[in-house]
């Protein structure tokens, strides 16, 4: 992993590969000039005050995530000065955006690759700030080479074309020795390690990660970190009545799996539980996919990712709550023992549903897991699941939805993800659109009206959580995997779409402030 410390020390003496400033387009007050950001005072001064002009020169217009590099002036220890656009310069008095701070750290961090230091001199207001940079570049940072071993170059070492990624950042600007700034730059790494780890898990090609091998790795990861495990297999799950989880993972050769991480603080007041969806493989089951909606379906387990780095962060960060993370993991594959569309499956609530189209299998596991979660009675229960294509038709693929029973909870949930970055929308759960899930065979049918299909999703799963119980819904079909170019912090593949508003929402429960 990338390394992240504070430093106060000058630009110019710090022997680094680099030195990143900030860059902005004027206001409108400027028309449109570049402006260079705070915290590169001393790398302006060292252009005589024309460090603007040369840019400009170079074809830099502070657009959001531009980078543009150039040598040094004379007298840095630092062969290079890279410019990274921050978009609009903010009005006079007010702040640059943390999201802002944190997409630009990215998109210096990612054109790091190969470089072994560098130097952020972006604006650092306070320890808030020092945290978005620091978790922007460690995110920027990421790379996903495991499998790459004899496609390097000899002596390259692993990373992009060959490069390793960025092996130290250091925060220009901040204070080593301030508590707060030293727990934002704690909470940074910890939150970007975790959620890196989800995105190594999406990243993983299904025939190395079955559900088998997912609830290994919990394992490992709560001896690390003294959380609790429990694994349910299928015998366990048999035993217990799991059909829905039993019925999506029957075609398959890799066994179903419930895993149970719980992180427990001895001050907590409140119990947060997360469930997340986790289908390691979704061919789509009897009711096949279609040819080119395969190739990226070892993502469909991008919600317990999320719910399992969130959990093991909640532990690292010493949070003052209870959260529980419950991964409904299966493989869903055609074969003779395969549920069928018109199956009945009895559920672990003991309602029965008609399964119409194996394909809507991810809104089973979690039915499941959600029923098994609402018996701890915990204080609120979210969900995080890539569940339904419709989702994307409605948000785009950078945006996820939110649903909930509540609506004060939904904003609140809604709230929480705007705050640390990650792009959502609160969506509705019409009550007419029940009506198109009633089956004649079974108390509830998996399919509903096409129409809407994401919202039919959300309303199938509100059927399995208890009463009184505040739960939120996170549809994350769009931002779960890009399989366009990486931007800012977000790389090509896997993304880690949720944990850091999972991990936000753990805060705002451990301070009495969620809801």
């Amino acid at each position: 992993m990338t390394a992240l410390t504070l430093s106060t020390a000058g630009a110019p003496g710090l022997r680094a590969d680099a030195i990143v400033v900030g860059v902005a387009k004027g206001s409108a007050s400027r028309s449109g000039n570049l402006v260079v950001a705070p915290g590169a005072e001393a790398v302006d001064a060292a252009f005589e005050g024309k460090l603007a002009d040369v840019l400009e020169t170079l074809g830099a217009t502070g657009a959001e995530g531009e980078v543009t590099k150039l040598p040094a002036p004379s007298g840095f220890k630092a062969p290079l000065v890279l410019a990274v656009g921050l978009g609009t310069q903010p009005a006079k008095d007010a702040r640059y955006d943390g999201e802002a701070l944190r997409r630009a750290a990215g998109a210096a961090a990612r054109a790091l690759a190969g470089a072994k230091k560098a130097a952020f001199a972006l604006p650092l207001t306070d320890a808030a700030d020092a945290g978005a940079v620091g978790e922007g570049a460690l995110l920027g940072a990421y790379s996903f080479d495991v499998y790459k071993e004899t496609a390097q170059p000899k002596g390259a070492g692993k990373g992009r074309g060959g490069k390793a990624p960025l092996a130290d950042v250091v925060l220009l600007g901040g204070k080593p020795r301030d508590k707060a700034y030293k727990a934002a730059v704690e909470r940074a790494t910890a939150v970007a390690e975790e959620l890196n780890r989800a995105r190594d898990l999406i990243n993983t090609p299904p025939n190395d990660l079955n559900p088998a091998a997912f609830a290994a790795i919990a394992q490992d990861a709560a001896k690390a970190h003294g959380l609790k495990v429990q694994v349910l297999d299928e015998k366990a799950l048999t035993k217990g009545g799991y059909g829905g989880i039993l019925g999506v993972g029957s075609g398959s050769a890799s066994a179903p799996r419930l895993v149970k991480l719980s992180y427990t603080s001895p001050k907590a007041k409140k119990h947060l539980a997360l469930v997340g969806k986790g289908i390691t493989y979704d061919s789509g089951g009897i009711s096949l996919k279609p040819a080119g909606h395969n190739e990226t379906m070892k993502c469909d387990m991008s919600g317990a990712a999320a719910v399992f780095a969130a959990v093991v962060a909640a532990a690292r960060l010493g949070l003052e709550v209870n959260v529980t993370g419950w991964l409904a993991l299966a493989e869903n594959m055609p074969s003779g023992s395969a549920v069928r569309p018109g199956d009945v499956l009895r559920m672990f609530s003991g309602k029965t549903v008609e399964v119409l189209n194996t394909d809507a299998e991810g809104r089973l596991v979690l039915a499941d897991a959600l029923w098994a979660a609402s018996q701890e009675k915990p204080d609120a229960i979210v969900d995080v699941a890539t569940l339904t294509g419709a989702m994307m038709l409605a948000l785009g693929s950078r945006t996820f939805g939110i649903m909930a029973n509540d609506d004060a909870f939904r904003t609140a949930v809604h709230e929480a993800a705007q705050e640390v970055g990650e792009d959502s929308w609160p969506m509705p759960l019409p009550e007419h659109l029940r009506k198109g899930m009633d089956s004649p065979v079974a108390d509830i049918a998996n399919m509903g009206e096409r129409m809407g299909g994401g919202l039919v999703a959300g309303l199938f799963l509100r059927e399995f959580v208890g009463e009184g119980i505040p739960w939120a819904h996170l549809d994350i079909a769009g931002p779960a995997f890009n399989e366009q170019g990486p931007f800012g912090y977000t790389p090509k593949g896997g993304t880690g779409s949720a944990v850091r508003t999972l991990v936000r929402l753990a805060e705002l429960t451990a301070a009495g402030d969620l809801g």
